[in-house]
């Protein structure tokens, strides 16, 4: 085996430069069963890992701390590693003994669960909290309960719903400051305040009942202090949500346990009430006394506090209807679609896709601390992590989106749609056709920069033989940063306007006639391609079916329609697709 190459900072280790570590990061993702090639139904696309990770090309992304990353590629066991595997093999003792009382089912979980554990220490490259999921699954599927922490979460919501309607709580939440408050407006004094109480909503968010909310509630000094040592940070925060001028902002909330939830709904209000849209994600499924998706459904602690809440129940929902569903409502709840520690590699399309439209990630709690501000990558939205160490200290650490990573939002986009919309009815209304030509731009993998010079070359030979006829390239509005959740969206607006006369979809014949424009024989791996090849043309097939019924007179040119449905959605954020045969798949 060839000697691989010192391991600096984890932003240095990439793919293609040194076969041997490539094969080493190919074996740590399979086995934390990560890797998306050999199990694209539970992992996420290189590209979808991009809507949340700021990757340059080649970087690797692991979801763990630096340190630890460090230490499973060495398979180095060292004392702290050791340590946090054991601790996970405790929580996993406990789950067992306590919910498990029959003693022949116990000893078959356990040994189970013991091979494993024993396994990871032999060779140490399964990221701890993998190795807990793992064990946490072995424990409910031979057990058959799905959720054996649902009461114990309702109870440690419920003490924090008694806490929360107090009028201990009450005072300590709306008792006026010592000092006086700098005002020219009234409106400036309303945003002080409405400051003030998501401060304090903060601090008090972090200190569920049983963990300290009891004694703060007689310390109003106590209070004042903690937010006085954070001033820094919360600074940040003033400019984030409460700046003079700018629009609000959507976003993200990842909460951390129950009890602490019923607070975290208390800061979604208020931010909500300052004019923001929030998203709540929430856990799929049983992970501990972390809140869950499904917790309002048994909870009555739960229910007033989620009233006017939109639910999203779809995993993979679509960016269109993602982000109706925020226009239409300010306060929207999703699963996050795992029962793991933040994971990009294991989280819903619909989770994926709300980190990509939302500005700002809130997340809550030191596992999302030491996931999202304790390495050294870089996300690609603004995150502001709070919580609460082991020694009871507040802490709030802000950590900025990269200056490189853009960021497209809806009104960007829909002016770009807009924007060619007013082209298409100057032409039309100049006596010309509009035509769509619609063709494999990035579905042929590596062959994106070709794609685009055959698209194009035959849209200008379309050109030179049509007389009045205006015709779309997609090629030709392609900016650099958009990936294809951004384009679908821009084009599904175009191609909805009812401006469309013709809608051409690429043939195999087209792609020839390209390159012998081009003065080339056709490569192997362009041979027998056409529009149905694309999973994005796919997608605008269905879309130009359905612009026919309500105009019968467009024309649509092309392979077979049925051909096209070999395949369900095109590939989230991707310009190459998946393969027919994943599509296909129940």
């Amino acid at each position: 085996m060839s000697k691989l190459p010192d391991i600096g900072s984890v932003l240095d280790i990439k793919y293609g430069r040194d076969a041997g570590m490539d094969a080493l990061l190919l074996h740590f993702m399979t086995e934390n069963n990560l890797e998306y090639t050999i199990d694209p139904l539970k992992n996420a696309s290189a590209e979808q890992i991009q809507f949340m990770v700021a990757l340059r090309e080649g970087t690797f992304y692991a979801p763990c701390s630096d340190w630890m990353f460090r230490k499973l590629l060495r398979s180095e066991l060292s004392l702290q590693l050791r340590e946090e595997y054991v601790l996970r093999w405790r929580i996993i003792a406990r789950l067992v003994d306590e919910f498990c009382p029959d003693r022949y089912l116990r000893r078959r979980i356990l040994t189970l669960c013991g091979y494993k554990f024993r396994k990871t220490l032999t060779a140490p490259i399964v990221i701890p909290s993998r190795l807990i999921k793992r064990m946490v699954t072995i424990f409910m599927t031979q057990s058959g309960l799905d959720d054996p922490y649902r009461e114990r979460r309702k109870a440690l919501n419920a003490g924090a719903a008694q806490m929360a309607a107090s009028p201990e709580f009450d005072r300590l939440l709306n008792l006026c400051p010592d000092s006086h408050l700098a005002c020219r407006r009234i409106s400036d004094l309303r945003s002080e305040l409405d400051f003030l109480e998501l401060q304090r909503l903060l601090v008090v968010s972090t200190l569920a009942p049983g963990f300290g909310l009891d004694r703060a509630l007689d310390s109003k000094n106590g209070m004042e202090a903690e937010i006085a040592a954070c001033q820094t940070p919360f600074e940040s925060l003033r400019h984030l949500l409460f700046p003079d001028s700018g629009p609000k902002l959507k976003i993200l909330y990842m909460p951390d346990r129950s009890g602490g939830l019923v607070f975290d709904l208390l800061v979604i209000q208020a931010l909500v009430r300052a004019g923001h849209r929030v998203v709540l994600a929430l856990k799929e499924g049983f992970y501990f006394d972390t809140p869950t998706f499904w917790d309002h459904e048994s909870d009555p602690a739960l229910a007033t506090l989620f009233t006017g809440a939109r639910f999203v129940f779809e995993d993979r929902i679509t960016k269109n209807g993602l982000l109706q569903i925020l226009r239409e409502n300010p306060f929207v709840v999703i699963s996050d679609g795992s029962r793991e520690r933040f994971n990009p590699y294991r989280v819903s399309v619909t989770f994926a896709r709300a980190w990509k439209e939302c500005d700002l990630i809130l997340a809550k709690g030191e596992r999302h601390y030491r996931r999202l501000i304790l390495t050294s990558h870089e996300y690609t939205r603004d995150i502001l992590c709070f919580f609460r160490d082991e020694g009871g200290g507040f802490h709030l650490d802000f950590k900025p989106r990269p200056e490189w990573v853009s960021k497209f939002g809806e009104g960007y986009i829909s002016a770009k749609a807009e924007s060619l919309i007013v082209q298409m009815r100057k032409a039309k209304a100049a006596g010309n056709a509009i035509m769509f030509y619609s063709a494999i731009i990035g579905s042929v993998p590596g062959q994106t920069k070709t794609a685009i010079r055959v698209v194009s070359t035959f849209v200008q030979h379309l050109r030179e033989r049509m007389e009045g006829v205006y015709i779309i390239n997609p090629a030709e509005y392609f900016e650099e940063g958009m990936d294809a959740d951004d384009l679908m969206y821009m084009w599904e607006k175009v191609q909805r306007s009812g401006l469309l006369n013709v809608w051409r979809f690429q043939s195999t014949q087209d792609i020839e006639k390209s390159f012998e424009l081009m003065g080339q024989k056709v490569p192997p791996v362009w041979t027998g391609k056409d529009a149905t090849y694309s999973t994005g043309c796919t997608k605008e097939m269905h879309i130009a079916l359905d612009m026919q019924k309500q105009q019968p007179e467009l024309q649509i040119i092309g392979p077979d329609p049925q051909k096209f449905f070999r395949r369900r959605e095109y590939g989230v954020g991707k310009f190459c697709d998946v393969a027919i045969d994943e599509c296909l798949r129940p």
